[in-house]
């Protein structure tokens, strides 16, 4: 069998959401960038190549330069805010209920948008409520929140849903068994859950309780956030990228969408912006080599065990 490749709109899969309407683009732009400062122009480069889902968050510190970015390309006409999509992220010191919606509306204002298209709880751990993001005690460790549960914290979010400002809620950086405790009692389920995840961490179990449930699986650093051992070095991979006349990323990107995966990438160059949004679909057999020739497994973010970022630096 060869490897012919294909080329076609796999780019422009979007997966529906489970509740209300609408439909998440499965090719998705992640804006945490280690230097702030860039994260105007790479949003502008982003949607100028055809990015129209940006995953943002209140820990990121820069929802205000992404709300920048969004505004200029909606008022140049090239797109409508309903043509976006657009997610945040509630942090861990405002899970109380009662600071879940100033949170929402702070976000809100940052990022200049009047609707956010899907709200998730950035991790399932409280911390200490406050204005300091990352609460440590005099000994360098965490201080959580138990006062508060994540079933609390989710009634607020199903709050936002009904009052209209938030068209779907998910969670983020969680655990099969933690969701399966969620989706048990939430009134509204879960449309969306964010997660690690690329040939090296498949998440196979996690992936098809979330089909069962129409569920999306959103994959953060779904090219393995250049780590070692790196995904993009990987024999199987390569071997196909060879073959098809791609490159690594989009091998490892086209296996994502394929599978049923929503993804998130983040550069501010504008090539690795490019190569990332053209994707094209797989041939079966390489979508059966990487399931079964990879066996490599490992997680390179610690977050599901802590709550506390392994990507994003303490200090700013």
């Amino acid at each position: 069998m060869s490897y012919e490749p294909i080329f076609d709109a796999l780019r422009e899969t979007r997966f529906p959401l489970n509740h209300g309407t609408g439909a998440m683009p499965a090719v998705g732009f992640g804006t945490l960038f280690r230097d702030l400062s860039v994260t105007t122009q790479a949003i502008k480069q982003a949607l100028e190549t055809g990015f129209r889902h940006f995953d943002c968050a209140e820990r990121y510190r820069n929802e205000e330069m992404v709300g920048v970015a969004i505004k200029d390309f909606l008022d140049t006409g090239k797109a409508r805010r309903e043509d976006l999509f657009i997610t945040t992220k509630l942090w861990n010191t405002n899970h109380r209920p009662e600071r879940v919606l100033p949170a929402f509306e702070a976000s809100c204002q940052r990022l200049q948008v009047d609707y956010i298209d899907c709200y998730l709880i950035h991790t399932p751990f409280a911390f200490q409520p406050g204005d300091n993001q990352d609460p440590r005690d005099a000994f360098g460790h965490v201080i959580y929140d138990s006062g508060v549960t994540l079933i609390d914290t989710w009634r607020a979010l199903e709050q936002l849903v009904d009052d209209g400002r938030c068209k779907s809620i998910g969670l983020s950086d969680i655990t099969l068994e933690t969701l399966k405790e969620i989706v048990a009692v939430a009134r509204i389920k879960p449309a969306v859950v964010q997660v690690e995840s690329h040939p090296y961490l498949p998440e196979w179990e996690l992936l098809e309780f979330c089909k069962e449930h129409a569920i999306i699986v959103l994959a953060f650093a779904p090219l393995g956030h250049g780590m070692q051992p790196n995904v993009l070095e990987d024999s199987v991979i390569t071997g196909i990228a060879r073959h098809l006349q791609r490159t690594p990323a989009q091998v490892a990107l086209a296996w994502s969408v394929q599978r049923g995966v929503a993804f998130l990438t983040t550069s501010a160059t504008l090539s690795h912006i490019r190569e990332n949004f053209d994707i094209s679909t797989l041939p079966h057999r390489a979508m059966h080599e990487i399931r079964e020739d990879i066996t490599t497994r490992i997680r390179f973010n610690s977050v599901v065990e802590t709550g506390v970022p392994g990507f994003i630096p303490r200090k700013q």
